[in-house]
Formats: structure tokens, C-alpha cells, sequence
């Protein structure tokens, strides 16, 4: 278990190549603006696991060690260590208003659920997974991922054999050392802010052997580098301008293989089509995924609910009927996400591999349904505030000579000028910014494509004992 300054430190260490805006990053990760407030964040998170008021929930004791580990770690066995699982998760998304996609919680969860269940891959590679999460355990790591090629052909049946001029990342060479990876893969969302870089085999490309491994390797190895977008923390001001911009901006990069060597121990899976079509499945990688993942949105469901009804009730709204409409649809998600999540825990049962997995179905019907509903409820938050997001001002102008100026006029029935000022900027943060308008887009399309998505749990969910039902009633009726 480490703490956040360790964390920092580590990650300042590594001296992981990454390039943002045209020019590559030097010095000290920490202090780059891009950086310093999503690294800051996320060592307050690896603090928490040492208050004395979190501890019990946010750790657990190893069995192999007797030391204090990480919860996302720690395979969950039971329908009780899955809601304790769920309400650690929870705790966590609650300190950055569920923005934060990837805490480090999450690909934990990737690494404990391959590491114990290891023995669903071959020989040797199923020791290298158990191996490294034993030393993700051990260490507290935090890991980034990927697993998109570029979408340079989107169509049906397009596949990259060229190596020519290579695109997407494949195995370019075999050595007795490791296997030699060069391309570029995406979307690596904290790319180069973790120890590691999680690498599965892009969805859907399983013929071509050069396009089939998945492996886990230093975020600082040789050839390793990471492309930033721009920045939506750089010219963040403050946190009264930009609370969440300046704090939350996790970054997404594309990831460059430069000829990189992967040590045979750090592979996992290669060159085996069948194990890697049937990973996510036979592992449940996907569900324990996705049960983190529903937690922190549930999370997220109940701010945007107490955004919308804090802003009804400052500026005194709340008696229009189209108000409580709109605030009561913020209520439904709220009440059918956590319905959702819960009946995906208390129906669990057990796999293989002795892990507690959730339900898969109402997770898939969650994951779906807000994927399809985020866009509604960021739009009810601008139908709440209406125009008084266009022409907010910023902490300067509070603090200049027109500060009484905006004292006197921009004040609400329910609170001071400065106040409702703040708050309308946490809104319009999270839904208008950069900053907002991204995560929008992250979760229309989280977890894949919404079509894609529906269609599998078309295909997934059970509906003969419905339709039985259906013909025994009208057989009855004649």
C-alpha cells in the first residue's frame, strides 16, 4: 500500500516519454500544468487507503503477506466482499464527482480478475499473469490500457497485413528475449501517468497471428511513448473557474510501439485466436469491469441530480411543473442505476475460478441505458441554468474593483452572487467546458459502441421463459 507522495515520486521517476501540444514533456510530470492536478487527485486517493476512517474499507489484509493491500485487489468470494467491493468503489468516485474514468481501481480489477484466473490460459503464459499480479499486489501499482487499433478502415472486412507501412501495432519480430511490437494503438486514457500499460488484443482482429498477444510492461520501456491530445487542465485557472477541468482532466493519448521488446514474461496471451475470443467471457473480465464501472456512474447519477435540484432551488424554480418534470427524470436514473447495480450483486454467483461475479444482465442494461440517457441529463442541467451559464464570471472579477457590482446583480434568491456564480460553473464544467463536452462523449460511448453493445445483449439475454409464457396464456384463452 503506498501513498500518494510515492505514488507522485514513482511516476516523476519513470520518466515515461510523453509528447503534448508538439513538444515532449521534460522534468518532473508532476509539475507539468497538463498533469499536476489529475496526479495530485489521484494521490489523494492512494492517502485515503491510509486515513484510519477509510481504512477498513478501502484495504484488506493479505493472505499471503498479512499486509494492508489495495481493495481492487483482492479477489472478491462472497456477495458480501462484492457490495464491501462496490462501496469502496463508490467511495473513491464520490471524490471527483465520477469524472474520474480510470482511478486506479479499475484496471486493478482487470489485473486481479486475469491474475486469478490464470489457468484459463496456456503454458507458460498463465504464470506470467498470475506473476504480474502478484507484483501489481505487492507494489500497489496503477495501470492504463489499450486495446483499439487506429481507425483508419472501419469497414466490415478490412485487416491491416502490410508491413510495408504498418498502422497498428503487431508483432514485427520473435526473439528469444520477447516478442518485438511496432504501431500504434488506442485510446490510452492516463497514458503515461501509471507504472504500467495493460495491452490486450484489439476486438475482432483475431486471424492475423502478428495482431494476437496481450501482455503488461513498464510505461518507461524503450520505444514506448505516448501521444497527448490537448489539454483541458493547462489553462485551467483555478478551481472556482474550472473545479472539475483543473483536477480531473485524466488525459487520453495514443500509444506508439517503436520497436518495442516485450519480455516473454510479461506476456500473457499470443498467437492463440481462441483464447483470445474467449477471454472476456470465460474470464468475466468484462462484468467485473463493468460492475466497477456502473458503480462509479451510479455515483455520478446522484451529483448530477443534486447539481440540478441545487440549481432549481437557488434561483427558486422548483414550483414550475416542467422543472420537477426534468428534476424528476434525474431522479429516475438515479433510482434505476442503483436498482440496477444492486440486483447485479445480490444475484452473483460464483465462477470457475471461485470469484463472486455479478449479474451480467442488468449491468448490460445499465451500461447501455446510460450510455443512451448522459446526453438527456446534461441537457436537463443546461435547460435548469438556462442563460445563466453564458455570462459567468470568474474569481478575478469577484475580487476586482466590479466585485460589488456583481455582488448586487448576480445574486439569487437562494444564495449570494459569488455562491450561485461557483455553483453554476461546477455545471458548467461538467456538461459545457472541454472539459464536459469530453465527458459526455466518454460516456456515450463507454465500454464500445451503443449499437454493438444493445445488440449483444440482444443476442445474450435469455428470453424463451417470456415468450413461453406469452403462448401458454394464449393457448390458455381459446
Amino acid at each position: 500500500m503506498i501513498t500518494g507522495q510515492e505514488y507522485v515520486d514513482r511516476i516523476d521517476g519513470l520518466q515515461n516519454k510523453i509528447w503534448i501540444e508538439g513538444e515532449q514533456v521534460t522534468g518532473k510530470l508532476s509539475e507539468h500544468p497538463a498533469f499536476r492536478g489529475i496526479l495530485k487527485r489521484k494521490a489523494a486517493l492512494y492517502d485515503l487507503q491510509h486515513n484510519t476512517s477509510y481504512q477498513d474499507l478501502l484495504t484488506r489484509q493479505s493472505s499471503e503477506t498479512n499486509e494492508r493491500i489495495g481493495f481492487s485487489f483482492e479477489q472478491p468470494t462472497s456477495k458480501k466482499m462484492l457490495k464491501k467491493r462496490r462501496l469502496a468503489t463508490q467511495c473513491l468516485a464520490r471524490m471527483s464527482a465520477g469524472t474520474m474514468g480510470r482511478s486506479p481501481d479499475y484496471l486493478n480489477t482487470a489485473i486481479m480478475t486475469l491474475g486469478t484466473s490464470h489457468t484459463f490460459f496456456e503454458e507458460p503464459f498463465q504464470w506470467n499473469i498470475l506473476s504480474i499480479y502478484e507484483q501489481a499486489k505487492k507494489q500497489d501499482l496503477s495501470f492504463t490500457h489499450t486495446f483499439i487499433n487506429p481507425q483508419v478502415n472501419r469497414s466490415t472486412h478490412y485487416v491491416e497485413y502490410s508491413d510495408d507501412n504498418i498502422i497498428a501495432a503487431k508483432v514485427i519480430d520473435e526473439t528469444d528475449k520477447g516478442i518485438v511490437i511496432h504501431g500504434a494503438r488506442l485510446l490510452a486514457t492516463q497514458g503515461g501517468l501509471t507504472d504500467q500499460i495493460l495491452v490486450f488484443p484489439a476486438g475482432g482482429n483475431f486471424v492475423e497471428p502478428a495482431f494476437i498477444y496481450g501482455f503488461a510492461i513498464p510505461s518507461n520501456t524503450p520505444g514506448l511513448k505516448f501521444i497527448c491530445r490537448e489539454s483541458y487542465a493547462k489553462h485551467a485557472s483555478n478551481t472556482f473557474d474550472h473545479p472539475l477541468s483543473t483536477h480531473f482532466d485524466e488525459m487520453d493519448s495514443i500509444v506508439v510501439f517503436d520497436h518495442v521488446l516485450v519480455p516473454w514474461d510479461r506476456v500473457f496471451l499470443y498467437q492463440n485466436s481462441r483464447l483470445a475470443g474467449q477471454m472476456y467471457q470465460e474470464t468475466q473480465l468484462n462484468i467485473m469491469l463493468l460492475f466497477q464501472a456502473i458503480s462509479r456512474q451510479a455515483v455520478k447519477a446522484e451529483y448530477l441530480l443534486g447539481i440540478g435540484d441545487l440549481l432549481a432551488q437557488t434561483i427558486q424554480i422548483t414550483d414550475y411543473q416542467h422543472i420537477q418534470e426534468k428534476i424528476s427524470e434525474l431522479i429516475m436514473t438515479h433510482e434505476i442505476m442503483k436498482s440496477l447495480l444492486i440486483s447485479a450483486e445480490t444475484n452473483a454467483t460464483k465462477n470457475k475460478f471461485g470469484t463472486m461475479v455479478p449479474d451480467p444482465k442488468p449491468l448490460s442494461v445499465a451500461c447501455s441505458y446510460f450510455q443512451k440517457t448522459y446526453a438527456r441529463l446534461v441537457e436537463i442541467l443546461h435547460l435548469l441554468g438556462a442563460s445563466g451559464y453564458i455570462s459567468l464570471p470568474t474569481e478575478k472579477d469577484f475580487d476586482s474593483a466590479i466585485g460589488k457590482d456583481l455582488d448586487q446583480y448576480l445574486q439569487a434568491a437562494g444564495a449570494n452572487a459569488r455562491d450561485r456564480v461557483q455553483l453554476y460553473r461546477f455545471a458548467w464544467d461538467l456538461t459545457m467546458s472541454a472539459f464536459g463536452s469530453r465527458q459526455t462523449q466518454y460516456e456515450r460511448f463507454f465500454f464500445g459502441d451503443p449499437v454493438r453493445l444493445s445488440c449483444s445483449l440482444y443476442h445474450a439475454y435469455d428470453r424463451k421463459a417470456c415468450i413461453e409464457q406469452v403462448k401458454a396464456f394464449l393457448k390458455d384463452d381459446k
